[in-house]
């Protein structure tokens, strides 16, 4: 009897020290999208007459450490124990072993699927001598070897430390650190976070990551998407794995593994929380409920070449995604769920969208732009779905904070792009909110007809920066110059690396003259700005918000330069964009009413050259 009550306790522990990896439960439990414990503790158990589990000596961190969506007393925390730096290639092992590849020889060998057993402890210091809190997890070749737990019993808006551990031994982690959020009645005086979308890892260096960090006068990161590209890069100056386009659950993995690769990115996740959402390349380019660009064909699998059904594509994408990023689980009956929002204090509430996969409405997918631009103003279109739609309304209409920030993918202020790639007869870009316009106008109506003040847009996917005051411009009696009628205001970022919309050789000049055609066209368009790849910044007060954008002149090699592109501000109960906007003065692009004073770059009359110079410097601990 007693021997069969310690088995069963021991069972016990040893399923909740299993489930306490939320990877296990992700991206959801219905659907059958989740993995069976039972089963996994079932294959586990026969292991047992032999090594129980992989040898703590041989178990790496292969991808660092990583936090997010924090809340007032808990924090995501992330990392991947394993025998090899390789992704898993399979659900469930075969014979007990998994692949391992040699780099030496460049075969795969095997390796042993044991599981790996991990504790972390957080930590109110840097010298990690007082413990908050710890806890167990285990993890297996079923989940990549990741781990991902939530650390509770933590206080509110304060800096904590963790680290994990193989079990039983000496074999630690790099130390991360950590924020949580403040209580939703908690009053602030500040609050900072960088803001950063679309990281191609081929086309250079992820130094907007690392700047930023390296500077460290933010509390948080927000992440709009396009985090990984799904693109074959067998060509790049920086290629990832694998090379070719990717679409299984392994080649899902294996890319992100790859990104996570990238030292400044590291650096940005072991010092941060970071808030994602996902644009379309964590799936596939151009996304909605029913397809992509990529994989339009919805009625039948493809087999050849390692292609997958659109539905078994996006269910091997989502859960690598929520394997690899500190993303909590939002348990709905809708396992594609990612929008959430946040409460930041009484300052802000954050509310993240998913404004490409969750439930929407066709798109632009090259042989439909036409028939796309026709229907863009049928009621029926939705960028995010009934569902979706109802709760951002009502988070809207239900804050009581001074501000709402809006995570938003793509750019949501109407822009004529007719001068860039759009025509007379399709000015707009239907892929972005403009070829959703009854979901744009209700969101525009629910925010006149209630109000509602002090909104700001964030946006990615564009690979420009745009700065916009945020109106109905149909209904509202708006003016350029002051900004009266605004409702709000966007601040849309560049990419951290992938290419400027106007073209990957284009000239600063070239750029600079397409910014200056858009500001001409588009009258609620204040800055905007297309050569650089960078972020932007944004300090968050009671009073005021400053958004400060940054450009990197080089993504060539792992540096620390950049340029103060310009700076934005707007004052609490104003709605509009603070006047003379940008301080009438900018490092480049074009500004409706200013300057552009490119103090960094020269032009050769001669040659027609433009160089670029006299960089702001930011030290650089290539150690870190």
């Amino acid at each position: 009897m007693l021997r069969s009550l310690t088995l069963l306790v021991l069972a016990a522990s040893a399923t909740a020290e299993y489930s306490s990896n939320i990877n296990y439960r992700s991206p959801s439990l219905s659907h059958k999208l989740g993995i069976s414990l039972p089963k996994v503790l079932k294959r586990h158990a026969k292991r047992q007459a032999g090594p129980s589990y992989a040898d703590a000596n041989a178990v790496n961190f292969t991808h660092g450490v990583a936090s997010g969506d924090p809340y007032p007393e808990s924090v995501i925390l992330w990392t991947r124990a394993s025998l090899m730096y390789d992704s898993d290639r399979s659900n469930v092992t075969v014979s007990g072993t998994v692949p391992l590849y040699n780099h030496d020889t460049q075969e795969y060998v095997r390796a042993s699927a044991n599981p790996i057993c991990v504790d972390y402890n957080v930590y109110a210091d840097q010298n990690l001598t007082s413990v908050v809190t710890t806890g167990r997890a285990y993890t297996s070749s079923d989940i990549d070897y990741t781990v991902k737990v939530e650390a509770g019993g933590l206080q509110p808006f304060t800096q904590y430390y963790y680290q994990f551990c193989v079990c039983g031994s000496d074999n630690r982690s790099p130390v991360g650190r950590t924020k949580t959020t403040p209580r939703p009645e908690d009053d602030l005086s500040s609050i900072g976070v960088a803001v950063y979308s679309c990281s191609n890892f081929p086309n250079g260096f992820f130094n907007a990551y690392g700047n930023a960090a390296r500077k460290d006068n933010i509390d948080y990161v927000i992440h709009l998407g396009d985090y990984i590209y799904e693109y074959a890069t067998s060509t790049a100056p920086r290629p990832v794995e694998p090379q070719n386009e990717i679409f299984t659950l392994y080649d899902y993995r294996r890319r992100l593994a790859t990104y996570r690769t990238d030292l400044d990115l590291l650096l940005s996740h072991q010092k941060y929380a970071w808030i994602t959402t996902w644009d379309d390349h964590e799936i596939s380019n151009n996304g909605y409920r029913d397809g992509s660009s990529g994989l339009n064909n919805t009625e039948q699998s493809f087999e050849e070449d390692g292609r997958v059904s659109v539905d078994q594509r996006k269910m091997n994408a989502v859960r690598a995604y929520f394997e690899w990023m500190p993303i909590r689980q939002v348990d709905m009956d809708n396992n594609l769920r990612i929008w959430r929002s946040f409460s930041i204090g009484s300052l802000f509430d954050l509310i993240m969208l998913d404004t490409r996969n969750y439930d929407r409405s066709i798109t632009t997918l090259n042989w439909n732009n036409d028939y796309v631009t026709e229907i863009s103003n049928d009621a029926g279109r939705t960028l995010m779905g009934s569902q979706q739609e109802n709760w951002f309304y009502n988070q809207l209409k239900n804050s009581t904070a001074t501000w709402r920030i809006i995570g938003s993918q793509i750019v949501f202020s109407r822009i004529n792009v007719t001068t860039w790639f759009g025509s007379e007869t399709n000015p707009y870009n239907s892929d972005a909110w403009d070829g959703y316009m009854s979901n744009k106008n209700r969101t525009l109506k629910t925010l006149y007809d209630n109000d509602i003040g002090n909104n700001v847009m964030l946006a990615g996917d564009s690979h420009a920066n745009w700065v916009s005051d945020l109106v109905w411009l149909d209904h509202a009696n708006y003016s350029s110059a002051s900004g009266a009628g605004s409702v709000g205001v966007e601040f849309a970022g560049t990419a951290v690396s992938s290419s400027s919309p106007f073209g990957a050789d284009s000239t600063i000049f070239e750029c600079n003259n397409q910014s200056r055609l858009l500001i001409r066209d588009n009258e609620e368009l204040q800055w905007q700005e297309g050569y650089y790849r960078g972020y932007y910044e944004m300090q968050i007060t009671p009073q005021r918000i400053d958004a400060q954008y940054f450009g990197m002149p080089s993504l060539e090699t792992r540096n620390g330069y950049e340029l103060s592109l310009g700076n934005f501000s707007v004052v609490s109960g104003e709605n509009k964009l603070a006047r003379p906007v940008g301080g009438a003065e900018v490092e480049n692009g074009a500004l409706q009413t200013g300057e552009v004073v490119m103090t960094n770059v020269t032009h050769d009359t001669n040659t027609g050259e433009w160089f670029i110079h006299d960089f702001d410097r930011v030290t650089i601990d290539t150690s870190a």
